[in-house]
C-alpha cells in the first residue's frame, strides 16, 4: 500500500507547478536582502502577492511584518502558519548568479525561503478554501534573528483570536525531502548579557598603580563556565558563550574600562529562571576580588520551544500521508534560538525542520549563518505543500 495518501499527492503535485514561480520569487529576495527592522522592501513584495490573491492583507504590523487572512466556506477556528523574512549581517561567498546585491547583508539562514513557502501554501490554500471549516492566519514576520519580531506582532495583535499556530525552518544538513520533528523542547532558549567593568587605568609597565580590567575580564569569562559546570545538572544542558571583550587601545596601557557581551543559552525554562542570579553573582564578586567594580545587564530575549503534543501529533500525521513516514526523522535538539517560541507561549502550536540540503548527501552542505550557506531550492515545493497540509487537515477535521 503506498503511504502516501492520495490528497497529499495531489497537493504536491500542485506545489510542484508552483516551483518555478516560488523560486523566482524566493531568488529575488535573496538578491536584495534587507535586515531585520528594516524589511521595507520584503514587506512591499509579500502584500503585493497577498493582493493578488484576493486576501484580506494588513500591513505594518510590529514593524514591518504582514498578515493575510483566507476565510473558508465554514465557520470554524483560526490557524495561522508562520514565516520570517530578515536578512542577517554576512557578506554572502556563494558565487551564485542571484547572490546578495547589498554588501554586508545575507539571507544566510534561509528566511528568503520560508518567505517564498508561505506565499505558496496561500496559494494552494486559496484554490481549496471550500475544503476550509475556518480561516487561516498568514503571518509574515520581521526581525526574528533580532528575536524581535514575535514579540512585536503579537503586541500587534496578530494572534487575537487564533487558535493554533504552525511553523518550518530549513535545515541544510537533512536533504530536501525530508522534515524532522520532536516531541517537547526543540531548541533552547536565547538571553544574552552584556558585562561592564572599571579598573584604573595607567602605564603597563607600571600595573602595580592600576587595577586591571582585562585581567579582570579574563577571569570572569573563565568563571562563567562553571554556572554549566558546577552548578546545574550534567542531564540540564546550558550554554553560556562570551563572544566579545573590547579593552584598550594600545599595547603598553592598562585601560579603564572592559566590556563583555555574550549569550546564554538553556533547554529548560527552570535553568533560564535560574540564570541571572548565578551569573550576577560570578561576575560581581570575581570583578571585586580583582578590585574593579562590575555592572551586569541580563537580557531575556525568547523562551525555550516547547512543542504542544497534539500538534506535533498533528504534524507527524500530516506529514507522513503527504511525504510517506520513511521521509520523517527525528530531530536532534538545538541550543540555536527561535522565537517562534513566543507564539508557542501564548497558543499551541509545532515548529518543524525542512530539510534544504543536497538529496543525495555526496555535496557539501554548509549550515545556517554561514557566509557559503545555500539550499537545495526542492524544499521550497514541499514546505508550500507540508504547510498548506497542515492546515487543510486541521480545519476540514474542525478539532483545532
Amino acid at each position: 500500500m503506498n503511504p502516501i495518501h492520495e490528497d497529499g499527492q495531489k497537493l504536491l503535485a500542485s506545489a510542484e507547478r508552483l516551483a518555478d514561480s516560488l523560486v523566482a520569487f524566493r531568488r529575488d529576495l535573496h538578491a536584495e536582502p534587507e535586515l531585520s527592522l528594516d524589511e521595507r522592501e520584503t514587506s512591499s513584495k509579500v502584500a503585493e502577492q497577498l493582493t493578488g490573491l484576493g486576501l484580506e492583507v494588513r500591513t505594518g504590523v510590529g514593524g514591518y511584518g504582514v498578515t493575510a487572512e483566507l476565510h473558508g466556506s465554514g465557520p470554524g477556528p483560526v490557524i495561522a502558519l508562520r514565516a520570517d523574512m530578515d536578512a542577517l549581517p554576512v557578506t554572502e561567498e556563494t558565487g551564485l548568479p542571484f547572490a546578495s546585491r547589498r554588501p554586508g547583508v545575507m539571507h544566510a539562514c534561509g528566511h528568503d525561503a520560508h518567505t517564498a513557502i508561505l506565499l505558496g501554501a496561500a496559494r494552494l490554500l486559496t484554490e481549496r478554501r471550500e475544503r476550509l471549516n475556518g480561516s487561516v492566519r498568514f503571518l509574515f514576520q520581521a526581525a526574528e534573528e533580532v528575536n524581535a519580531g514575535a514579540k512585536a506582532m503579537i503586541a500587534d495583535g496578530a494572534l487575537d483570536g487564533v487558535a493554533e499556530i504552525y511553523g518550518l525552518h530549513n535545515l541544510p544538513t537533512l536533504p530536501a525531502g525530508k522534515i524532522a520533528t520532536r516531541a517537547g523542547a526543540l531548541m533552547g532558549s536565547v538571553d544574552r548579557i552584556e558585562i561592564d567593568i572599571e579598573g584604573k587605568g595607567g602605564h603597563g609597565a607600571i600595573p602595580d598603580q592600576c587595577i586591571d580590567p582585562i585581567v579582570a575580564a579574563s577571569a570572569i569569562v573563565l568563571s562563567l563556565q562553571t554556572a554549566v559546570s558546577r552548578e546545574l545538572s550534567p542531564f540540564a544542558p546550558a550554554v553560556v558563550t562570551v563572544g566579545s571583550l573590547q579593552a584598550g587601545e594600545a599595547n603598553n596601557v592598562i585601560p579603564h574600562r572592559a566590556r563583555l557581551t555574550g549569550t546564554v543559552r538553556t533547554f529548560a525554562p527552570e535553568v533560564q529562571s535560574g540564570m541571572p542570579e548565578r551569573l550576577e553573582r560570578l561576575v560581581m564578586r570575581i570583578a571585586e576580588g580583582h578590585r574593579c567594580r562590575a555592572e551586569l545587564r541580563y537580557i531575556p530575549q525568547t523562551p525555550v520551544l516547547v512543542n504542544h503534543d497534539d500538534c506535533l501529533v498533528h504534524v507527524e500525521s500530516a506529514m507522513d500521508r503527504l511525504l510517506g513516514r520513511e521521509q520523517r526523522v527525528q530531530a536532534e535538539p538545538t541550543m540555536a534560538g527561535e522565537d517562534f517560541s513566543v507564539y508557542l507561549q501564548r497558543v499551541p502550536g509545532c515548529l518543524f525542520w525542512l530539510g534544504s540540503g543536497p538529496e543525495t548527501g555526496a555535496e557539501q552542505a554548509f549550515g545556517l549563518h554561514h557566509p557559503r550557506f545555500t539550499l537545495n531550492e526542492a524544499c521550497l515545493a514541499v514546505g508550500a505543500a507540508a504547510l498548506a497540509a497542515i492546515a487543510l487537515e486541521r480545519l476540514a477535521a474542525g478539532q483545532a
